[in-house]
């Protein structure tokens, strides 16, 4: 796929491609080792450190999605934003496509931070820092695993869960066998993208159902209805009457032979009239298209699909919620933690 295909396709996919890779050229143009950056670096572009995300830098939640820790890491995490974002962006749309992005990352880093700070209070553990799009990523390749359980297809393609299960499985092994991977950004990361997509299905499978129960309620109103209409509009009703010859008819009315042959050509014009008339309906019948008219079902059907549309983003919104609590939690207990430990050193 071209980059014009891809923008396209999946536009917020391009664009956090572009942010990625334009955030990784500025850092090395202005002197950041490109395989090696030093702590004081990432701290600097807005890497995640407890210490810092946990005080007064929330943001940092969200910046170090787009940060990362030498090319390598970027080009892993690039590939694995181009796979999943081309599929994904086009079935949940864009909108909730980077909700879910940035939602995922930042439960990712939540669960990094509350890891890190409970090894510190447990004294088994130490700040440290995290960076890269991992999480987000993770929560977009549980969405698709979502996805690919309830059968959501995209462009009439159904995915394959069997291939979407064994990447992620190859992602959480490859971060616990090698050290410096960020884990618990991975786990929390695929957990809020589990949680986002579950709505997502469950949305999904309502509004076809409510769509598939309306349409047939529908055409079982209106079907018998309209044959009806049909029947009575194009019914011909025929008078038998006795009808004498020609000849008996002109010599009871004396009419001369030209009078006869008028007579027998009226007739004939009109048997052809009404045999042309006869046709026109049928014709007209063949391709007329019926008006439906609006059944209260489908009156109720925007309101109805309009609920369950609305469901994923209220999902978000209590994610959203809890992460505020959850970040407001770990900074209250470090504010405790580090006033008690100037009163002891007074």
């Amino acid at each position: 796929m071209t980059i014009q295909q891809l923008l396209k396709t999946a536009p917020i996919t391009t664009l956090l491609l572009v942010s990625f890779i334009g955030l990784f050229i500025i850092q090395v143009l202005t002197g950041v080792d490109a395989n090696n950056p030093s702590t004081e670096a990432l701290v600097k572009w807005g890497a995640n450190a407890l210490p810092f995300t946990m005080d007064n830098e929330p943001w940092r939640l969200v910046s170090s999605a787009f940060l990362h820790i030498g090319l390598m890491h970027l080009l892993f995490n690039g590939f694995a934003m181009y796979f999943f974002g081309q599929i994904a962006e086009p079935m949940f749309g864009s909108a909730k496509f980077l909700a879910l992005f940035l939602l995922a990352a930042i439960g990712g880093s939540l669960l990094n931070n509350y890891v890190t700070w409970q090894g510190i209070v447990d004294g088994t553990g130490q700040a440290g820092l995290s960076a890269g799009a991992s999480g987000g990523i993770m929560g977009i390749g549980a969405a698709l695993l979502i996805a690919a359980l309830f059968k959501i297809s995209v462009n009439g393609m159904v995915l394959n869960l069997k291939s979407l299960i064994f990447i992620m499985v190859i992602n959480l092994v490859y971060g616990f066998a090698v050290p410096g991977i960020d884990n618990a950004g991975h786990i929390g990361g695929a957990i809020t993208g589990l949680i986002i997509a579950l709505a997502f299905a469950i949305a999904y499978r309502q509004r076809m159902a409510a769509v598939i129960q309306n349409t047939a309620t529908h055409q079982s109103n209106y079907l018998p209805q309209y044959q009806n209409e049909q029947q009575d509009k194009y019914h011909t009703t025929y008078i038998n009457t006795a009808v004498t010859s020609e000849i008996d008819f002109a010599n009871h009315i004396n009419l001369d032979s030209t009078d006869l042959n008028d007579a027998h050509l009226n007739h004939a014009s009109l048997h052809n009239e009404s045999h042309v008339d006869n046709n026109i309906g049928v014709n007209s019948n063949l391709n007329i298209t019926p008006n439906y008219p609006i059944l209260s079902e489908e009156k109720a059907l925007p309101k109805s699909t309009l609920i369950w549309q609305l469901l994923p983003w209220l999902v978000m919104l209590l994610l959203s919620l809890g992460f505020m609590w959850w970040w407001q939690d770990i900074h209250q207990q470090l504010v405790e933690v580090l006033n008690a430990i100037e009163q002891s050193s007074m």
